[in-house]
């Protein structure tokens, strides 16, 4: 009996000694947005962010470990003034005046630069469709690997060619599926010739079809989800849904421009880098070898942050640098005149300029009633004096379009008490302290009212926040129609504003709002001196106490 023993064991023995262990890491990047360069645009400044930056991570975590993947979370062609002027460039053939195209513009830089890098796929993103079809048809067409989405649905005889739902790659042998899903609510985002040929399916749907699908042929030993949206603790959201599918082993997420270096829903992992290339995330999957598969047995997450000292990839820089020059050349031409400085640290907190001037060109082209904006960059800074491109393009950092829609007074009471979230209600009656800025709501989704005047009193809780509103002197009537000119997420409901979501849309913009205000103000000359005053926070000491929390806000830099 012992002589069987010992035989067994070393059976056993021999058999763990046999046994194979490898680790395969998963290298991640999200909302890229066309940063290339290490440069922030609007400011003129050097960024710790970029496309030529994150190679440097890249290949550093390539040394440590060669079994390795690579992808994007989707939101890659439009953002920068560098992708906006060379995607104006392929839809109209033309530049700006006084700018020649040259021989740098055959190909999207951004796919000239993950080409480079060896992405090995990328998720079609909502603002992929920003520019149309044939933006969508040529950037394709330069990336030398797939853009995923499981859950977009292209119609036979349509302009586009269908998008793989997933890919699987060898990685030392060991299998990776990686599943793409695309916001579903590109319809209500976008004009209808944006997408046209294509419809769009519940993510999680999709999803769990792939994976059912990946099961039965593939049978791959790793399955990850790169999901184009943002996570909560919503049961509703995809994210979440899409954790619960059976198979999924991490999820890579983006869209919401936050970032996550590791959670949990049940046993799947979910990472999401920083937008911008400011983070890379890195994903590693422990295996061990059992027969002909592979099963994992443990895995982790971090974020790997572009610094000062992140050396920018030379080989980038190179690629992306007719782009650039052409992209400065234009930011540095002037535009119009301001008759005082002006800046944006407290232009969500209190009444502003720069948000006025805003205000006048949504009002202008849609001709409206009443106009919603948010301040997008807290950072942006005007000088007395000359203003060129550069400036007036820093009010407005997305290429969003213009719509005019038909609401009413109820309309627009609804959407400031939802934008009035975006503060805490006072701790005490002087509202003494803080704080007063609800962290839990991000500062771009923080919409201010022109047309209207009004007040918010933070005494009160939220709902009920918007008092003394009026139009013209006089209450406002909620059955008064409006025309009012919102963006065209906020047309879509995004950021919580879903009494914009079922409007009647009376116009859409021909051109990004950017461009409408780099043509307002060309037009018109000069920048509004000061804000016109239309709405305050109450009670007066609540702006003491908001204004230094904005002004620290501003001095970590933070991009809320």
């Amino acid at each position: 009996m012992s002589k069987l023993r010992l035989l067994l064991a070393a059976v056993l023995l021999a058999s763990l000694a046999s046994a194979k262990e490898i680790t395969v890491t998963l290298l991640a990047t999200t909302d890229v947005h066309g940063n290339i360069y290490p440069v922030d645009y609007f400011s003129g400044q050097p960024a710790e962010r970029g496309l030529a930056k994150i190679a440097t991570l890249i290949r550093a975590a390539r040394q440590e470990n060669p079994n390795s993947l690579l992808i994007d979370c989707g939101d890659s062609i439009e953002g920068t003034p560098l992708e906006s002027l060379y995607q104006r460039y392929v839809n109209t053939g033309r530049l700006p005046e006084g700018l020649q195209p040259g021989a740098g513009l055959a190909h999207d830089p951004m796919m000239l630069a993950m080409n480079q890098l060896g992405y090995r796929a990328m998720v079609m993103g909502n603002h992929e469709f920003n520019f149309g079809l044939k933006s969508i048809e040529r950037a394709r067409a330069d990336a030398h690997f797939p853009w995923l989405s499981a859950n977009t649905q292209v119609q036979p005889g349509a302009r586009l060619k269908p998008f793989a739902p997933y890919i699987v790659e060898k990685v030392a042998g060991v299998k990776i599926a990686v599943i793409g899903v695309t916001p579903a609510g590109i319809p209500i985002w976008e004009q209808p010739d944006h997408y046209a040929g294509c419809t769009f399916v519940d993510g999680r749907d999709a999803v769990a079809q792939a994976v059912a699908k990946l099961q039965r042929k593939e049978k791959p030993d790793i399955i990850v989800a790169a999901v184009h949206e943002g996570f909560s603790n919503s049961p509703q959201n995809l994210v979440r849904r899409v954790a619960m599918v059976p198979g999924i082993d991490a999820i890579v997420f983006g869209h919401s421009h936050q970032q996550e270096p590791g959670a949990h829903v049940g046993n799947v992992l979910l990472v999401q880098p920083k937008n911008w290339g400011i983070s890379l995330a890195r994903v590693d999957f422990k295996l061990e070898q059992e027969g002909r598969r592979w099963k994992i047995t443990s895995k982790n997450s971090r974020l790997i942050p572009v610094t000062k000292e992140t050396e920018a990839d030379p080989a980038i820089l190179a690629i992306a640098r007719p782009y650039h020059e052409l992209t400065e050349k234009y930011l540095d031409m002037p535009v119009a005149e301001s008759p005082v400085d002006m800046e944006g640290t407290l232009g969500r907190v209190e009444d502003s300029p720069l948000v006025d001037a805003i205000q006048q060109v949504q009002m202008f082209y849609a001709k409206a009633d009443v106009s919603f904006t948010a301040l997008f960059n807290t950072r942006v800074r005007v000088p007395k004096g000359p203003v060129t491109v550069r400036q007036i393009a820093a009010l407005y950092v997305y290429d969003n379009e213009l719509f005019a829609i038909e609401g009413n007074g109820k309309m627009v009471k609804d959407a400031l008490e939802n934008a009035a979230r975006y503060y805490q209600t006072c701790p005490d009656a002087a509202c003494s302290h803080g704080p007063l800025i609800n962290t839990r709501v991000i500062g771009y989704n923080y919409d201010m009212a022109e047309g209207v005047e009004y007040e918010i009193d933070l005494t009160k809780p939220a709902g009920q926040r918007i008092v003394n509103l009026r139009r013209n002197g006089k209450p406002l009537d909620p059955n008064e129609p409006l025309r009012i000119a919102v963006n065209n997420y906020r047309a879509g409901g995004s950021g919580g504003y879903q009494m914009f979501r079922d409007a009647k849309v009376l116009w859409r913009s021909p051109h990004d709002l950017r461009s409408l205000i780099v043509e307002y103000f060309a037009d018109h000359k000069t920048l509004p001196a000061r804000a016109d005053g239309n709405w305050r926070v109450l009670p007066p000491g609540a702006l003491k106490v908001l204004e230094k929390e904005a002004a620290a806000e501003a001095s970590r830099n933070v991009d809320r």
